[in-house]
């Protein structure tokens, strides 16, 4: 089992020199994506897709020949002219998503269900580093939401409007899920106040509750030893993106010399997600985990069954809390 990770992402800078660092360290691939590797035929959902990783995924698997749904909060025309166009597949669509506000969540799967071709694969790619706490139009926090109870949201209005199971979801996440200590069970979905400091170290706690949903939601989508949906959790490793757009202005300068120097480009980045999307080689799994091209065990807090079973139960009464209001 693979030791977790502690205190390696308790702040922006260790983050960055651990990322570097793990670039640099020698791994087994578990497998290679191919150019024969195609989704002609499929329909493939990505969020988060208007810049930085989604938007390559988006481009790459457009050109293997999937019609591609981006989900989007804004550059909603232009994005999916600009894949058109780099992709020179004209089977491109967009959809409106407000990932912080369940409203708007509920809008794109209606929107989803009226579509005359349902998805058969959804990358769920969206997440933010914020500078500071926000609250969402519900009162939630916003990292909160976007980088984990959103995912969650979405999958279970996808199962209460009938359109699951689908062939395969995947999570870009991360491996600053290994860092947590512990799971807040009584803080869990609680607004709490916190800056920059505590930033990269609830990033890291979000991203061990999405990992442990992964894990759980594929043990509930495929009982008795049948893969029904393959579901999949993945970390890019560092990612010349927009994610820190919201670092202090005074450290944004380095901060874009570094991730130029340093990071994988997305369209690099996207080469593991757009595997899990399109290779046999990962028919049938009922799940699997990915770190870059290698596989990896989950932490292990994230593969207990008590605390992926807890975190479903404690999230499903916050969802139908919120229905019940809304």
């Amino acid at each position: 089992m693979t030791e977790p990770h502690k205190k390696k992402y308790d702040n922006a800078a260790m983050a960055v020199v651990t990322g570097i660092r793990d670039l640099f360290k020698k791994r087994e691939a578990c497998g290679e994506l191919m150019d024969t590797d195609r989704l002609d035929g499929k329909t493939v959902f990505i969020d988060g897709s208007s810049s930085g990783l989604g938007f390559a995924i988006a481009v790459d698997v457009a050109k293997r020949g999937a019609k591609v749904i981006m989900a989007c909060r804004s550059g909603i025309q232009e994005k999916g002219e600009k894949v058109k166009m780099l992709s020179g597949n004209p089977d491109v669509h967009m959809l409106h998503v407000d990932l912080a506000d369940i409203s708007s969540i509920r809008n794109l799967v209606s929107g989803i269900s009226q579509l005359s071709i349902l998805p058969d694969i959804y990358i769920l790619n969206a997440g933010i580093v914020p500078k500071k706490s926000r609250k969402t139009p519900q009162g939630i926090e916003e990292m909160f939401m976007v980088n984990y109870f959103a995912k969650f949201v979405f999958i279970r209005l996808l199962i209460d409007h009938g359109l699951m199971p689908v062939s395969r979801i995947i999570f870009v996440t991360s491996e600053s899920h290994r860092n947590p200590e512990k799971f807040d069970w009584e803080g869990f979905g609680k607004y709490k106040e916190y800056g920059i400091k505590q930033s990269m170290e609830l990033y890291g706690y979000y991203k061990l509750l999405l990992v442990t949903f992964s894990r759980e939601l594929s043990k509930r989508l495929n009982p008795n030893g049948q893969t029904n949906t393959s579901v999949f959790a993945m970390c890019p490793g560092p990612v010349n993106s927009n994610i820190a757009r919201e670092a202090p202005k005074i450290f944004q300068p380095l901060l874009k010399v570094i991730f130029a120097l340093f990071f994988k480009s997305p369209k690099e980045a996207a080469k593991p997600v757009v595997y899990l999307a399109s290779s046999p080689d990962v028919e049938a799994k009922p799940f699997d985990y990915l770190f870059l091209m290698s596989q990896q065990e989950i932490d292990l807090k994230a593969s207990d069954p008590e605390n992926g079973k807890q975190l479903w139960e404690r999230s499903e009464e916050l969802y139908n809390g919120f229905l019940r209001w809304n």
